[in-house]
């Protein structure tokens, strides 16, 4: 395993990231697909295993209960000081006023649930998972700065939000002496590449680290166009960020297929490289349900593509509206 700075931290991460979305109880929340427990350990302890020290989740994820399995596995699998632990706040938790969003309230009520169902002191990261408009930004982010003097978190990052509000967020801090925001987690794969106008550029200026989720779009780069997986069947926010360009996406799916085939490796392999190829891409998120997408994702760290074959996978795309903000 490679390990890198975030950002302009201190903080050494692997060059991979595991998704902790598929973890969870499948009839809490809204995705159906997730594996229990009992299925979650193993994979979890296969990441480990392969020098993955990077773990985020979120505390709307399976309402919860993906915290208390990552929780639970990783003490039993690792040292506390050796996990580098990320979490996300902004979504509703609970009916009522107050129940979601980035208010002061919200914030210093949910932070402490999710170190509760993590079963630790801290995180390493704490993330807004969305921009929430109806708080000033003001309030969000003195609230995380004292989320993280409190000890309850060691670093801030933002995620699923505009370059110019994730600037103000970062002019806010400055202004007033809080922590800033150090991480960035966006949606960049072969089939949404809109972060690479505005998001991307920022981050690097900033020497921020960016943390792409979906860096396989949901399973759609690792098979064939026709071929259908239960995830996809069952992944109703996945139909909401991939069905609006077929013909585009389908020809940029085929180009990988034609690396991945010249190459004699797996799609997932192609399309994870060319992600981890990208200027200023600090730690890929990947969502993992079988131990061997841990083993296909490692591998991708040793697959390094050609500037030809870099231009076959890129050439078919066009522009995208931006998917996975709201």
């Amino acid at each position: 395993m490679d390990y890198v700075k975030f950002g302009k931290t201190g903080l050494d991460v692997s060059k991979l990231c595991v998704g902790c979305m598929t973890f969870g109880v499948p009839e809490r929340g809204t995705h159906p697909w997730t594996l229990v427990e009992e299925m979650s350990r193993p994979i979890i302890r296969k990441a480990i295993d392969l020098g993955i020290n990077f773990f985020d989740t979120a505390n709307i994820y399976s309402d919860g209960t993906s915290e208390e399995i990552v929780g639970r596995a990783l003490k039993d699998f690792a040292k506390r000081e050796n996990i580098v632990l990320a979490t996300k706040v902004h979504g509703r938790m609970r009916p009522g006023p107050n129940g979601a969003g980035l208010s002061r309230k919200a914030i210093m009520t949910e932070i402490d649930n999710s170190l509760r169902r993590l079963g630790t002191d801290y995180v390493d990261l704490y993330q807004i998972h969305r921009w929430d408009p109806t708080v000033p930004i003001e309030e969000t982010m003195e609230a995380l700065h004292d989320v993280v003097k409190a000890g309850k978190a060691r670093y801030i990052g933002g995620s699923n939000m505009y370059a110019w509000q994730f600037s103000k967020a970062l002019h806010t801090s400055r202004m007033n002496g809080w922590t800033e925001f150090v991480s960035m987690q966006d949606h960049i794969n072969l089939i949404n590449r809109e972060e690479e106008r505005e998001m991307l550029p920022l981050c690097r200026d900033q020497k921020i680290a960016v943390m792409p989720w979906s860096p396989l779009a949901r399973g759609r780069l690792t098979r064939a166009w026709d071929e259908k997986s239960s995830r996809i069947e069952k992944d109703e926010f996945g139909k909401t960020l991939y069905n609006d360009f077929p013909e585009s996406d389908r020809l940029v799916i085929e180009a990988v297929g034609k690396v991945a085939k010249n190459r004699n490796v797996p799609m997932a392999q192609v399309a994870l490289a060319w992600l981890l190829q990208k200027d200023g891409v600090t730690s890929p998120i990947v969502g993992a349900s079988k131990e061997t997408h841990l083993i296909d994702a490692v591998a991708a760290l040793s697959l390094k593509l050609t500037a030809d074959e870099v231009k076959m996978l890129e050439a078919p795309y066009v522009p995208h509206k931006v998917a996975g903000f709201w």
